[in-house]
Protein backbone atom coordinates (compact mmCIF):
# COMPACT_ATOMS: atom_id res chain seq x y z
CA UNK A 1 0.00 0.00 0.00
CA UNK A 2 2.87 2.62 0.68
CA UNK A 3 4.33 2.21 -2.57
CA UNK A 4 0.89 4.20 -3.73
CA UNK A 5 1.41 6.97 -1.78
CA UNK A 6 3.46 9.65 -3.49
CA UNK A 7 3.91 12.91 -1.39
CA UNK A 8 2.48 16.05 -3.13
CA UNK A 9 5.16 19.08 -3.36
CA UNK A 10 4.15 22.01 -2.94
CA UNK A 11 5.23 25.58 -3.94
CA UNK A 12 5.05 27.15 -0.86
CA UNK A 13 7.37 26.07 1.83
CA UNK A 14 7.62 26.73 5.40
CA UNK A 15 10.70 29.22 4.90
CA UNK A 16 8.17 31.59 2.65
CA UNK A 17 5.72 31.21 5.35
CA UNK A 18 8.18 32.20 7.80
CA UNK A 19 9.12 35.29 5.80
CA UNK A 20 5.59 36.40 5.56
CA UNK A 21 5.03 36.16 9.48
CA UNK A 22 8.32 37.87 10.42
CA UNK A 23 9.59 35.32 12.36
CA UNK A 24 10.79 31.53 12.37
CA UNK A 25 7.96 28.47 13.65
CA UNK A 26 9.09 25.53 15.71
CA UNK A 27 7.31 24.11 19.20
CA UNK A 28 7.91 24.89 22.54
CA UNK A 29 7.59 21.38 24.36
CA UNK A 30 6.27 21.72 28.04
CA UNK A 31 7.07 18.38 29.84
CA UNK A 32 6.23 18.04 33.69
CA UNK A 33 4.09 15.66 35.91
CA UNK A 34 0.65 16.39 36.28
CA UNK A 35 0.23 19.44 38.27
CA UNK A 36 3.69 20.55 37.26
CA UNK A 37 2.36 24.02 35.71
CA UNK A 38 2.59 22.71 32.45
CA UNK A 39 -0.61 24.02 30.72
CA UNK A 40 -0.40 27.73 32.85
CA UNK A 41 2.98 28.36 31.96
CA UNK A 42 2.04 27.37 28.10
CA UNK A 43 -0.74 29.56 28.21
CA UNK A 44 1.31 32.50 30.08
CA UNK A 45 3.77 31.83 26.98
CA UNK A 46 1.01 32.13 23.98
CA UNK A 47 -0.83 34.60 25.71
CA UNK A 48 2.63 36.88 25.17
CA UNK A 49 4.22 36.10 21.77
CA UNK A 50 0.32 36.50 20.45
CA UNK A 51 0.32 39.88 22.05
CA UNK A 52 3.50 40.37 20.04
CA UNK A 53 1.95 39.34 16.78
CA UNK A 54 3.50 35.86 16.95
CA UNK A 55 0.95 33.16 15.57
CA UNK A 56 1.01 30.75 17.47
CA UNK A 57 -1.91 27.50 17.90
CA UNK A 58 -1.52 25.57 21.60
CA UNK A 59 -2.08 21.59 21.78
CA UNK A 60 -2.83 20.33 24.97
CA UNK A 61 -2.82 16.64 26.73
CA UNK A 62 -5.94 16.61 27.89
CA UNK A 63 -7.97 18.64 24.49
CA UNK A 64 -6.33 16.41 22.36
CA UNK A 65 -7.42 13.35 24.25
CA UNK A 66 -10.86 15.24 23.92
CA UNK A 67 -10.84 14.97 20.65
CA UNK A 68 -8.19 13.72 17.97
CA UNK A 69 -7.12 11.20 20.28
CA UNK A 70 -10.39 10.73 22.26
CA UNK A 71 -9.99 6.77 20.88
CA UNK A 72 -6.84 5.80 22.81
CA UNK A 73 -6.65 5.28 26.66
CA UNK A 74 -3.51 5.31 29.02
CA UNK A 75 -1.75 1.38 28.06
CA UNK A 76 2.23 1.76 27.13
CA UNK A 77 0.81 1.38 23.30
CA UNK A 78 -1.93 3.90 22.94
CA UNK A 79 0.22 6.36 25.13
CA UNK A 80 2.99 6.24 22.45
CA UNK A 81 0.32 6.49 19.69
CA UNK A 82 -0.69 9.40 21.27
CA UNK A 83 2.31 11.18 21.14
CA UNK A 84 3.16 10.01 17.62
CA UNK A 85 0.05 11.51 16.49
CA UNK A 86 0.93 14.92 18.59
CA UNK A 87 4.58 14.63 16.71
CA UNK A 88 2.60 14.90 12.97
CA UNK A 89 0.47 17.57 13.98
CA UNK A 90 2.80 19.77 15.78
CA UNK A 91 5.02 19.36 12.28
CA UNK A 92 2.52 20.61 10.05
CA UNK A 93 1.56 23.43 12.08
CA UNK A 94 5.22 24.51 12.01
CA UNK A 95 5.07 23.83 8.23
CA UNK A 96 2.42 26.33 8.14
CA UNK A 97 4.45 28.85 9.70
CA UNK A 98 2.91 28.97 13.32
CA UNK A 99 5.23 28.11 16.57
CA UNK A 100 3.32 25.34 18.24
CA UNK A 101 2.89 25.51 21.93
CA UNK A 102 2.75 21.42 23.22
CA UNK A 103 2.23 20.55 26.67
CA UNK A 104 2.19 17.19 27.66
CA UNK A 105 3.51 14.85 30.03
CA UNK A 106 5.80 13.35 27.78
CA UNK A 107 6.88 10.95 30.60
CA UNK A 108 9.77 8.26 29.35
CA UNK A 109 12.83 9.45 27.60
CA UNK A 110 12.64 7.38 24.40
CA UNK A 111 9.28 8.93 23.40
CA UNK A 112 10.51 12.36 23.98
CA UNK A 113 13.67 11.60 21.58
CA UNK A 114 11.15 10.16 19.21
CA UNK A 115 9.24 13.30 19.67
CA UNK A 116 12.44 15.30 18.72
CA UNK A 117 13.18 13.07 15.54
CA UNK A 118 9.92 13.00 13.98
CA UNK A 119 9.08 16.97 14.73
CA UNK A 120 13.28 17.91 13.61
CA UNK A 121 15.47 18.97 16.36
CA UNK A 122 16.58 22.31 14.85
CA UNK A 123 12.23 22.39 15.75
CA UNK A 124 11.98 21.38 19.13
CA UNK A 125 12.73 23.72 22.66
CA UNK A 126 12.18 21.02 25.45
CA UNK A 127 11.04 23.16 28.68
CA UNK A 128 10.76 20.92 31.50
CA UNK A 129 8.47 22.15 34.52
CA UNK A 130 10.32 20.42 37.33
CA UNK A 131 7.65 20.06 40.40
CA UNK A 132 8.46 17.90 43.05
CA UNK A 133 5.83 14.80 43.30
CA UNK A 134 4.79 16.09 46.25
CA UNK A 135 3.87 19.36 45.52
CA UNK A 136 1.90 18.11 42.68
CA UNK A 137 -0.16 15.88 44.74
CA UNK A 138 -0.39 18.93 47.14
CA UNK A 139 -1.64 20.85 44.36
CA UNK A 140 -4.16 18.26 42.77
CA UNK A 141 -5.96 20.56 41.00
CA UNK A 142 -7.72 18.14 39.10
CA UNK A 143 -8.24 15.57 42.07
CA UNK A 144 -6.51 12.81 39.94
CA UNK A 145 -3.61 12.04 42.08
CA UNK A 146 -6.59 11.32 45.02
CA UNK A 147 -7.90 8.78 42.76
CA UNK A 148 -4.98 7.11 41.51
CA UNK A 149 -3.85 6.92 45.46
CA UNK A 150 -7.14 5.12 45.28
CA UNK A 151 -6.65 3.00 42.99
CA UNK A 152 -9.30 4.42 40.72
CA UNK A 153 -6.97 5.46 37.90
CA UNK A 154 -3.76 3.02 36.59
CA UNK A 155 -0.64 3.57 34.93
CA UNK A 156 -0.76 7.54 36.26
CA UNK A 157 2.55 8.92 35.72
CA UNK A 158 4.22 9.38 39.07
CA UNK A 159 2.42 6.98 41.45
CA UNK A 160 2.37 3.69 39.53
CA UNK A 161 3.84 4.70 35.84
CA UNK A 162 7.10 6.44 35.69
CA UNK A 163 8.28 9.96 35.15
CA UNK A 164 11.80 10.06 33.44
CA UNK A 165 13.20 13.32 34.18
CA UNK A 166 15.09 15.50 31.18
CA UNK A 167 18.53 15.37 31.25
CA UNK A 168 19.59 18.08 29.17
CA UNK A 169 16.28 20.38 28.50
CA UNK A 170 16.49 23.50 26.48
CA UNK A 171 14.91 25.01 29.97
CA UNK A 172 14.46 24.28 33.61
CA UNK A 173 12.01 25.73 35.48
CA UNK A 174 11.72 24.97 39.39
CA UNK A 175 7.82 26.24 40.19
CA UNK A 176 8.75 25.87 43.76
CA UNK A 177 11.82 28.24 43.98
CA UNK A 178 10.87 30.17 40.78
CA UNK A 179 7.32 32.43 40.47
CA UNK A 180 5.61 32.62 37.08
CA UNK A 181 6.20 36.39 36.27
CA UNK A 182 10.40 35.42 36.26
CA UNK A 183 9.34 32.12 34.47
CA UNK A 184 7.55 33.56 31.45
CA UNK A 185 10.23 36.33 31.29
CA UNK A 186 13.43 33.57 30.77
CA UNK A 187 11.28 31.27 28.50
CA UNK A 188 10.30 34.39 26.35
CA UNK A 189 13.96 35.93 26.46
CA UNK A 190 15.19 32.19 25.13
CA UNK A 191 12.51 32.38 22.69
CA UNK A 192 13.67 35.41 20.83
CA UNK A 193 16.95 34.04 19.29
CA UNK A 194 14.95 30.86 18.00
CA UNK A 195 12.12 33.45 16.44
CA UNK A 196 14.26 35.92 15.18
CA UNK A 197 12.29 38.85 16.64
CA UNK A 198 12.34 40.64 19.70
CA UNK A 199 9.46 39.72 21.97
CA UNK A 200 10.23 41.67 25.25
Amino acid sequence: MMENIIPQNFHIDKEERNKLNGHNSFVVWFTGLSGSGKSTLANLVEKKLFETGIKTFSLDGDNIRSGLNKDLRFSADDRKENLRRIAEVAKLFIESGTVVIASFISPLKKDREYLKKTIGRQNFIEVFVNTSLDECERRDVKGLYKKARAGEIKNFTGIDAPYEKPENPDLEIKTEEENLEDALKRIVLHLEDKLKISVT
